[in-house]
């Protein structure tokens, strides 16, 4: 009777909105059995499942201390995720939650991670706000009705922490196939990507809106709380998961549906996985094609009442009254208590409260990775040590290929503390079978798993005799080693694997950036010399606007050298060009060498040059790729090189923009990751640059309108040929006139072309009418599209058409006008009205956000022609050259990063070889502050001021320490 009692209150206590008397009802009739003459099975129903996951989390179960518990300190949470349940008390405290939050709006709140703290607006936001809506779309084709204008509102910012989130009228657009999931897409991402949930929801939004990253970082700031382009990408990423997760889950379901073994309990199972790893553990048992489980052959001998009775009520159980003698699995009582426990065990290891109970006590753990080397490499190894010398060379490399991972041969690391790119070398091992990988989960761990178990979540809710009890706790540890450790070790490996994979891509788009982003040199004439040593080194000497003047070969490393330097005067004199860039490819040092030696001894006076070394990753595949063959048709494929690595210095991101960014020579483990993954980053980033930088629509090519937001390959063709027929664009209202470049096209892309006024200038002769040949054309669909025929000042800023009407009044406000952007004058005049009135007065007083005004002030007051580019350093030309011998241990000298990775930074000293600073020298103190919270701090470009540790001249490698970081 006391314990009756006692599991009332219980369930009162938990769960206080639900039927109180059914609930007592169903737990006293579970009493009531031994009254009763004969007990019947039954339904399989009641039998704990993973669907009740789907209607309400079970509370968290409570756990036995680890002895760092004990101690007082609370070990980080690497690797599994666990959501955390919600309770009555969790909503009750919301609004405390909600007013401790509007100090710090990026502080998660507990109130925002509850899905039970919604009030019924937010739940219709939740509705709207499904993920059918990313699904791709087609691409825009040209409609008679479609206007270009920007009538909807941006949705306003929401307070952190508010209840009721105010619905926006993108949210309420009707989506196509609304998927139906056991969980809040909104409140998940939010989770997963640690971001707020207005914040997601507006992401989300305008993601369905077909809305380009680099547009919503610089145009919609209020609606992503000023995030970067990397926190929405990764926002985006994590909802691309998801999204591909619920249409899996779909394809699950009808899948099983069709083989007529999805039941109402399977399906609000299979709806509650939140990971596809949950999927598979719950899907697998019923897969087609493979071998049938033993869960399933028990289950079709009709066995799963028997399981549910062995915990309902086992006193009433006998399992002889089951035995079939002649049927295969019901033959024998063994038979019989075997299938029951497989049944018993498989439910025990979906059971979502007793996979969070295992789940929080390996977060409670050290729990580990081991790997060691395959008795097969480890053979071979020792077989090639002892012949090295007798065998080929392709087996020599496969030895050096095995040494790679001797670091790994006996590697042993709790998970939360392996470091991501220990995680892919370890990866790459065991994919070339050199390596065997085992995460080991600590006894202890089992033993609590066992004692709980057995005392609490799977007790029997009757009496039961003591070979049931057997029964129940031999299924306790079959469930634990047959299918809750596989499926931890699964886990834990895929969530290490991804961290690593997303940090090593993280790190790619770092690099990549910032090589993109290189300061270009320009207002000179440059050489590019692409080195070698038998077919000698190519050059083309290009004009200060990247134009090819002449193209040659010579051969400065042959016994006439001297007759090779005199053919590089002539042309240097020639065409007045006092700058070559040299590529770090073969036989770079050894030009470098010749070009010091001539310019230390004054060979090109009166010129004085200086040269460069750059990195010509990516030249040669460039070189024979369709793009250079339609651009140099009549060019050997050699000084197409010489072209790409003049045109690097000259305008990196426009050269680059040409090569596929693997190509580049930058990152870290790149072909270990997702090609997807990383090949969507690096696009994304590349866009992301392209954009923010601005082109000139007039003058840029047609391989970097390319990657414009907003634009693809279709358009930026139709801008070249439109360019081509009609002549140059006068401002950006002609777009419009463009095959294929719909309202959604315009308004991605129209901030970031750029019509600078360089044939229109003030002291020429007005702007030409659009031409009678543009005029007369009707392109298909754009005969109601009415444009403006003269040049448009602000058309030359990165200030938005759909701003241009806020622009105007504040410049009438102040009393200037258009035609004096970037002027002193101008800039005066805003200071003033800025710091007399304040951003925020103005922006209400001209009826737009502080974020949008403060992107009109920048244009207004920024030069025509302006480059953000302006601000990153350039490459460096130097006149001398040392040797990795002329190196000591102590010596300081400066350098340049050539690239980063997980483990540290290679820096070009000058010297053939590049040194590595290992991370554990990136110390805070000797960092600025603006660089402190990215992950490795440097990235490619950066000047650093190094200490030489150590010098390998045999093996040619180079420790250095950090001294600090050059501006």
């Amino acid at each position: 009777m006391s314990r009756r009692a006692r599991t009332t209150v219980n369930v009162n206590y938990v769960d206080l909105d639900s039927d109180e008397d059914s609930q007592i009802g169903q737990i006293s009739n579970r009493y009531q059995v031994d009254n009763e003459e004969e007990w019947k099975p039954p339904e399989p129903k009641p039998l704990p499942s993973v669907s009740a996951a789907s209607e309400k989390r079970p509370p968290k179960p409570k756990v036995p201390k680890s002895e760092d518990a004990k101690r007082g300190t609370k070990p980080p949470k690497v690797g599994l995720k666990r959501q955390k349940p919600e309770s009555k008390a969790n909503v009750q405290s919301g609004d405390v939650q909600s007013r401790s939050t509007e100090a710090g709006p990026s502080i998660r709140t507990k109130e925002e991670r509850m899905s039970l703290a919604v009030s019924k607006s937010e739940q219709g936001m939740q509705e709207g706000l499904s993920f059918a809506g990313l699904s791709a779309k087609k691409e825009e084709e040209e409609d008679d009705d479609e206007d270009f204008t920007f009538d909807e509102p941006p949705l306003k910012k929401q307070k952190t922490g508010c209840r009721s989130a105010r619905q926006s009228k993108q949210s309420q657009s009707v989506v196509k196939g609304e998927l139906d999931m056991n969980w809040d897409p909104i409140e998940v991402l939010s989770t997963l990507s640690c971001v707020e949930r207005w914040v997601c929801a507006n992401i989300v939004t305008l993601l369905r809106e077909e809305n380009t990253v680099p547009f919503m970082v610089r145009y919609r700031k209020d609606m992503i709380n000023h995030m970067d382009a990397d926190a929405v990408r990764d926002v985006q990423l994590v909802y691309e998961e998801l999204r591909g997760l619920a249409k899996k889950t779909q394809s699950v379901i009808t899948t099983l549906k069709k083989d007529g073994v999805l039941t109402t309990e399977l399906e609000k199972s299979l709806r509650s996985c939140r990971s596809a790893d949950e999927l598979d553990h719950v899907y697998t048992p019923y897969k087609k094609g493979c071998k049938v489980t033993k869960v399933r052959k028990a289950k079709a001998l009709g066995l799963e009442p028997a399981a549910i009775a062995l915990i309902e009520a086992p006193h009433m159980l006998d399992f002889r009254t089951w035995v079939k003698p002649g049927t295969d699995g019901l033959s024998s009582v063994e038979e019989v208590s075997t299938g029951v426990l497989h049944i018993l065990a498989y439910t025990i290891a979906k059971d979502p409260e007793t996979l969070t109970y295992v789940k929080t006590l390996c977060e409670n753990d050290d729990v580990s990775l081991h790997s060691s080397v395959t008795k097969t490499a480890l053979k071979e190894k020792e077989e090639k040590s002892q012949s090295s010398d007798k065998k080929p060379a392709s087996q020599t490399n496969k030895k050096q290929d095995v040494d790679k991972f001797h670091l790994y041969f006996d590697f042993t690391s709790t998970v939360r503390r392996v470091q991501p790119h220990q995680t892919l070398a370890i990866n790459r091992g065991e994919s070339l079978k050199m390596l065997t990988v085992k995460v080991t989960i600590p006894e202890r761990v089992k033993q609590n798993f066992m004692r709980w178990c057995i005392n609490n979540r799977w007790k029997p809710k009757t009496y039961a005799r003591e070979e049931h009890r057997a029964l129940i706790k031999d299924s306790v540890e079959d469930s634990y080693k047959r299918l809750i450790v596989p499926f931890l070790s699964r886990t834990y490996r895929t969530n290490l694997t991804k961290a690593a994979e997303k940090e090593s891509v993280a790190m790619f788009v770092r690099n990549l950036r910032q090589r993109l982003l290189v300061g270009p040199v320009r207002g000179c004439a440059m050489m590019g010399v692409d080195p070698g040593f038998q077919h000698g080194c190519k050059l083309a000497i290009l004009s200060p606007q990247g134009q090819i003047l002449h193209t040659d070969v010579v051969y400065p490393h042959g016994f006439r050298n001297d007759k090779e330097a005199e053919k590089l005067r002539r042309l240097m004199l020639k065409y007045n060009c006092a700058r070559v860039v040299i590529g770090n490819g073969k036989a770079c040092r050894e030009t470098e060498a010749f070009f010091a030696d001539l310019i230390a001894k004054r060979y090109f006076d009166p010129l004085d040059v200086s040269y460069c070394i750059t990195n010509e990753a990516g030249a040669s595949i460039y070189s024979v790729s369709p793009e250079a063959v339609k651009e140099m048709p009549d060019l050997d494929p050699n000084l197409r090189s010489a072209v790409s690595i003049g045109r690097r210095v000259q305008d990196p991101l426009a050269e680059l923009v040409k090569i596929d960014p693997k190509h580049i020579g930058i990152g870290t483990y790149q072909h270990d990751v997702s090609s997807v993954a990383l090949k969507a980053a690096l696009d994304g980033v590349v866009q992301e640059c392209v954009s923010f930088v601005g082109v000139d629509i007039n003058i840029c090519s047609e391989i970097l309108m390319r990657h414009v937001a907003g634009l693809n390959t279709g358009r930026a063709r139709s801008i070249a040929e439109w360019r081509e027929h009609n002549g140059p664009f006068l401002n950006r209202e002609q777009l419009k006139l463009v095959k294929g470049m719909g309202p959604k096209s315009y308004q991605q892309c129209a901030g970031f072309i750029r019509i600078n006024q360089t044939a229109h200038s003030a002291e020429s002769a007005p702007p030409p009418a659009v031409p009678a040949k543009a005029a007369a054309k009707k392109v298909k669909g754009k005969s109601n599209v009415s444009v403006a025929t003269h040049f448009n000042p602000l058309d030359q800023t990165c200030i938005h058409p759909e701003s241009y009407d806020v622009a105007q009044r504040f410049l009438t406000l102040i009393g200037g006008s258009a035609s004096q952007i970037g002027s002193a004058h101008l800039k005066r005049s805003v200071d003033q009205k800025v710091a007399g009135s304040g951003i925020d007065e103005l922006s209400a007083r001209l009826g737009t956000t502080p974020e949008t005004l403060g992107l009109i002030l920048d244009g207004l007051t920024q030069p025509p022609g302006f480059d953000i580019r302006q601000d990153f350093g350039q490459e460096v030309f130097k006149r001398g050259i040392v040797s990795i011998h002329d190196l000591q241990a102590g010596t300081v000298l400066t350098g340049r990063v050539e690239n980063t990775c997980l483990f540290g930074a290679f820096v070009d000293l000058g010297v053939g070889r590049s040194g590595l600073i290992h991370k554990s020298k990136l110390t805070l103190d000797k960092l600025p502050v603006s660089q402190r919270r990215r992950s490795l701090a440097l990235g490619p470009g950066d000047r650093v001021e190094v200490r030489v540790l150590n010098v390998d001249a045999q093996r040619g490698r180079i420790s250095l320490d950090l001294v600090r970081v050059l501006h």
